[in-house]
């Protein structure tokens, strides 16, 4: 899974970045490579529901005191963790050329499922996969 982060813009990207990005999406779908990708709405129009001190709270955005947020996220199938991050890099690359002044990252994460833990001396264990 990828994860766009940035400070949180009151401005539209720029339509060439959409265009750019629309791109790129078509491709990897062909390729196989992109699963499911979306844009995240604003913080304003969202909510946290947190567990501190066993108690639950409901939080109503916007979070101001958050300094980046998700603000999008692609879910992709890599054959290795190098593909993956090269991927990243070009997404990124298109963000420097279409959004000067732009700035954020791209986490890259591997999804986990139920197959990769196992229950070792009473603590959960991640299995480490071998490409």
């Amino acid at each position: 899974m990828m994860m766009v982060k940035s400070a949180e813009s009151v401005a539209a990207p720029p339509q060439e970045l959409m265009e750019a990005i629309a791109r790129l999406s078509t491709q990897e779908t062909k390729e196989g490579k992109l699963v499911a990708s979306g844009g995240l709405a604003p913080t304003a129009m969202s909510s946290r529901v947190r567990l501190s001190a066993g108690k639950l709270a409901v939080l109503d955005g916007p979070f101001t005191e958050t300094k980046e947020v998700v603000g999008g996220y692609a879910v992709m199938e890599f054959t290795s963790r190098e593909a993956a991050v090269q991927s990243a890099v070009e997404f990124m690359e298109l963000h420097k050329k279409h959004w000067p002044g732009w700035e954020g990252e791209t986490e890259v994460r591997q999804i986990l499922g139920p197959d990769d833990y196992t229950l070792e001396t009473g603590r959960l264990q991640i299995k480490v996969k071998q490409q």
